[in-house]
């Protein structure tokens, strides 16, 4: 039989599930922080290990309803995410994205560690190496190099067609490296492991040919946005990892569906950075305005994405 004492024991844990279940509101997962996240996995477990102990006292069975309705609120809000609404897209990118991109913000950094990484080991190897930058560039590309120039400037003479091209390139890397999360994290390791080796050598052959001023003044203007987006994408795959190998105290698929839908909101998140990298890349990247210009804006850009990922979605 069910004491009193055990239920005044336990009553605090469904009465702070129901808390949590309630603040999503209609804003489904995408108005829960990270903790509150972890804590509902939590909850959720012990209160089913305490529906199943009330289901065998019979004379229990108005609590066992109150916890089965529980569970079954907890458990549509783990699997139905967040909910759409009217201005919902603004909403997402006004508070929901940044806020996750905080929340997460570890996971971005790891990516970010990887790539890094591998661009100053495909840097040293370069030097050590001049091979290796033909091997891995390939001739043509190391050819283009050796005689000071720069391979960008064709895309001046296409540039709708070169920012469309760009920007999908960029999405297909960018929601490849988030989506071989699902492989343990090992396929997004490697494509940030990759991405930065690349990187690396190309900055190493630039740097060795005494374009490095060049290589920077081309980079910095889309690269401000565009190498975020895709530490960013990395961070939504290693949360999906996160899901698959260390669910906690969720079981294996709803850790998948907490840890997976941050990544999906990470990801999404990046699609407007990506159109306007795309869109600068094509057409003030490879131009011809003087340097300082372009590291002036570059400057001004990476500042207002700093200031947006870092206070939008506060005073929510």
């Amino acid at each position: 039989m069910i004491s009193a004492r055990w239920l005044e024991k336990r009553k605090p844990y469904w009465d702070r599930l129901e808390s949590i279940v309630q603040r999503s509101g209609r804003g489904g997962l995408g108005a829960l922080s990270h903790d509150e996240l972890r804590e509902l996995g939590l909850l959720y477990r012990q209160v089913a290990a305490d529906l199943s102990s009330v289901r065998e006292d019979p004379m229990s069975q108005r609590i066992a309803g109150y916890l089965n309705q529980l569970l079954g609120r907890a458990h549509n809000l783990i699997y139905m995410g967040r909910r759409a609404r009217p201005g919902g897209i603004l909403e997402f990118y006004r508070s929901v994205f940044p806020r996750i991109f905080r929340e997460t913000f570890n996971y971005t950094l790891a990516a970010f560690a990887v790539f890094l990484g591998a661009a100053v080991a495909g840097f040293l190897i370069c030097l050590a190496d001049p091979a290796f930058q033909r091997f891995f560039l390939g001739p043509r590309m190391s050819d283009t190099i050796e005689r000071r120039e720069m391979w960008t400037h064709s895309i001046l003479t296409i540039k709708p067609l070169a920012s469309s091209f760009i920007t999908t390139n960029n999405l297909t890397v960018s929601f490849t490296t988030f989506a071989l999360g699902i492989s343990g994290g090992l396929g997004t390791v490697y494509m940030m492991a990759t991405n930065g080796l690349l990187m690396g050598v190309i900055a190493a052959a630039c740097w060795q040919a005494g374009m490095g001023l060049d290589l920077a003044e081309f980079v910095a203007p889309h690269g401000v946005l565009e190498l975020p987006a895709i530490f960013i994408a990395g961070g939504g795959g290693l949360l999906i990892a996160r899901g698959l190998l260390f669910p906690g105290s969720l079981p294996r698929r709803d850790a998948l569906v907490v840890y997976g839908g941050q990544g999906v909101r990470l990801a999404l998140g990046i699609v407007p950075m990506l159109i306007v990298a795309g869109v600068i890349e094509a057409f003030l990247s490879p131009s011809f305005v003087p340097a300082p210009a372009k590291f002036v804006f570059a400057f001004a850009v990476f500042g207002l994405f700093a200031l947006y990922v870092t206070q939008a979605g506060r005073t929510e």
